[in-house]
C-alpha cells in the first residue's frame, strides 16, 4: 500500500490530466475549475483514508474530530470507504449531515439571540429547486472531481497490493482475493509410542 506522500504525488501528477479531461468533456472553464479543485481536495483531504489516522485525517487540524465516528464505524479499506462511488457518496452524506447539524445549532442560537423566524421546510425546498434549476452541472462536476480523487487513491492501493502479491505468489497472487487464513497453531502434539512386544 503506498504511503501518504506517494498518494499526494499521484494526486498532484494526476491533476493536469483531470483538468484536461474535464475541459475536453465540458468545454466550460467554471466546471473544469470545480472538477479540478474537487479532485485536489479529495486526493489531499477527503479521500478514502479518512477511515484511519492518516495524512488526510491530520490535515483537518482542529476539525479532525469530526471524522472519528466515521473511523469507528468502518474498517480500513472496506468497500464503504474505498469502494467505487459508494465511498465518496458515504463521505459526502456523512459530511453533509454534520454541516446540517451544525447549521441547525447555529440557527437555533441566532433565533434565540435575535428572535427572527426561520422555516426549514421552505429553506430545503427552495435550495433543492435552486440546485436543480441553476447548479445541476456544477454539482455533477463537484461529485465527479471528488470521486476521481478518491479512485486515484483506491486504484493506487489496489495496484500496490497487487504488485506485492505478485512478488510473493506470481500471477496467481494478483487476482486471488485476500483470505483471512488462520495460522496453524504451534501446539505440540504428542504421539504415543508403540510399545514393542
Amino acid at each position: 500500500m503506498p504511503s501518504g506522500r506517494t498518494h499526494d504525488r499521484i494526486t498532484l501528477w494526476g491533476l493536469p490530466w483531470v483538468v484536461a479531461i474535464a475541459y475536453f468533456l465540458t468545454r466550460d472553464g467554471e466546471l473544469t475549475l470545480i472538477a479540478g479543485l474537487a479532485y485536489l481536495f479529495s486526493g489531499l483531504m477527503f479521500g478514502p483514508d479518512l477511515d484511519i489516522h492518516s495524512v488526510q485525517f491530520k490535515r483537518w487540524g482542529i476539525f479532525r474530530w469530526i471524522w472519528l465516528p466515521y473511523q469507528k464505524s468502518l474498517s480500513h479499506r472496506s468497500k464503504l470507504s474505498h469502494g467505487f462511488l459508494i465511498g465518496t457518496t458515504l463521505r459526502v452524506v456523512y459530511f453533509s449531515l454534520l454541516l446540517l447539524l451544525l447549521g441547525v445549532v447555529i440557527v437555533a442560537i441566532a433565533q434565540g439571540i435575535w428572535g427572527f423566524t426561520w422555516n426549514w421546510r421552505l429553506f430545503f425546498v427552495t435550495g433543492q429547486e435552486q440546485v436543480r434549476e441553476n447548479y445541476w452541472a456544477e454539482m455533477w462536476a463537484l461529485f465527479a472531481g471528488l470521486e476521481t480523487g478518491a479512485m486515484s487513491h483506491s486504484l493506487s492501493d489496489w495496484l500496490g497490493s497487487a504488485v506485492k502479491r505478485y512478488k510473493k505468489k506470481g500471477l496467481s497472487g494478483i487476482f486471488s482475493p485476500k483470505k483471512n487464513q488462520r495460522r496453524p497453531s504451534r501446539r505440540r502434539t504428542t504421539t504415543k509410542k508403540k510399545s514393542r512386544k
